[in-house]
């Protein structure tokens, strides 16, 4: 049998980043007990730069390979610990992998060895810290017992695995080192089903995290949306009684200003507020695939994070709404004045040209008369000129009588300038109309 000819065929240039992406970010096989250490940073600026040149020196010193030019994923061995880095839109994670060695004492929940927290200290981040978790994975006999000797019960929620034997327990407050710290009960699992758990509740809290990033923006902007409202009803209170031309102008300035703050500060939320809504979503995915049955008395984690994490998210919807209503309505209000303002100054536009048009009259009355003066001032040259020449006729002996043919010739002088005036007046309006229809034209 022989194979299918591909040749044939022109591949879609995206067609292998596409399908591989399923596979970018792959699962860590894990055996407990081990202890994971989770730090996020935030990509800003020339940080993610920085953070990967930075990952590719602390590879290169420990003879480790460093992670290929425009790879999201990358993950090395150094002895007993496991490097784990994750490159995201707007973030990038370091993820610790720590496997106690065989006949280890007891030790406290969370410590960091000694060889950890050098490895740690070794590759400084540009980015700032936004998420720092400690989870441990312990094959406790009583989880509940267990996590109640580690965690604050105030705020204490637990739940059980979904479709596997255990428990994962956290009260989400943040330890003396800045850490929130998560516990893993789990009986049994495959090293590579302890893998997905870990990084799903992982990615559980490091997304509830940036999911409420938004919450501080949104309190940040409430103030002037708060402000913009109340002065939108008072522009469109004195829009009411408004009937000069400069008060109608100087509402349509001041509506113009508040709607492009409004405008700056939604374009400065925009990604932020949807970033939390993508964020969110993706708690409540990663909620559905751990969360088994919850563990009396305690909450578990979809109602606690419902509770505090839930009302952060409709502010922000909220807020967005609020943002969204008020520009439509700021927008609406400045049409309205637009108009306004357009219908008197189409009002002053006809009075002016109205008081041009009588200007116009005024002064085709005075040409009129300026005209029939020039009438009789040149006619008056020229009958002089022809008198000159009725008295040289009449001087060399022609029988001419100078005031005789003089008065004669003085109608005649008279239609005939009057004639030459009125022709060329004729043509210029004629020449003018033409210009004006081909204007309109």
């Amino acid at each position: 049998m022989t194979s299918l000819d591909k040749s044939a065929f022109t591949s879609h240039a995206l067609r292998e980043s596409v399908l591989n992406e399923v596979h970018a970010r792959p699962f860590t096989p894990l055996t407990q007990p081990v202890l994971v250490i989770r730090f996020a940073f935030m990509a800003k600026g020339d940080s993610p730069a920085v953070d990967r040149a930075s990952l590719a020196a602390f590879c290169a010193q420990r003879g480790a390979p460093p992670p290929e030019p425009g790879v999201k994923h990358h993950q090395v061995d150094l002895g007993p610990v496991r490097l784990r880095f994750e490159q995201h839109s707007e973030f990038a994670t370091l993820t610790w992998i720590w496997s106690p060695p065989a006949g280890a004492g007891p030790r406290r929940f969370g410590a960091i060895a000694p060889e950890l927290q050098a490895l740690i200290a070794a590759l400084p981040q540009a980015g700032e810290l936004l998420v720092a978790v400690k989870l441990e994975v312990e094959n406790a006999a009583d989880p509940v017992a267990r996590a109640e000797e580690i965690f604050d019960k105030s705020s204490l929620a637990i739940v059980t695995i979904k479709g596997s034997a255990g428990a994962v327990a956290s009260d989400f407050r943040l330890d003396d080192d800045g850490f929130t710290r998560i516990l893993v009960c789990a009986d049994g699992p495959t090293p590579e089903r302890l893998g997905a758990l870990v990084q799903r509740v992982l990615e559980l809290e490091t997304y509830r995290t940036l999911a409420l990033l938004g919450l501080p923006a949104a309190l940040a902007l409430a103030p002037d949306v708060d402000r913009i409202e109340r002065r939108l009803v008072e522009v469109l209170a004195e829009m009411q009684g408004a009937q000069s031309f400069k008060l109608n102008n100087h509402l349509l300035r001041e509506l113009t200003e508040l709607e492009a703050l409004l405008e700056r500060g939604a374009t400065g939320s925009l990604f932020r507020f949807g970033a939390s809504r993508a964020y969110y979503d993706l708690v409540q995915a990663r909620l559905t695939v751990i969360e088994g049955e919850p563990v009396a008395p305690y909450s578990s984690w979809s109602s606690f994070l419902a509770r505090r994490t839930a009302p952060a998210m409709r502010t922000c919807n909220a807020l967005e709404g609020r943002q969204s209503n008020l520009s439509l309505k700021l927008a609406r209000a400045a049409d309205l004045l637009r108009t306004r303002v357009n219908v008197e100054l189409e009002q002053q536009n006809r009075d002016l040209l109205r008081s041009m048009n009588e200007r116009t009259k005024l002064q085709l009355r005075l040409q009129s008369t300026v005209e029939g003066l020039s009438v009789a001032a040149i006619g008056y040259y020229v009958v002089s000129l022809f008198g000159y020449l009725a008295k040289g006729a009449h001087d060399t002996g022609l029988p001419v009588e100078p005031t005789l043919a003089t008065a004669a010739f003085v109608p005649a002088a008279i239609a005939l300038i009057w004639f030459t005036t009125h022709q060329i007046r004729k043509r210029h309006l004629k020449e003018d109309h033409e210009a004006e229809k081909a204007e309109q034209e």
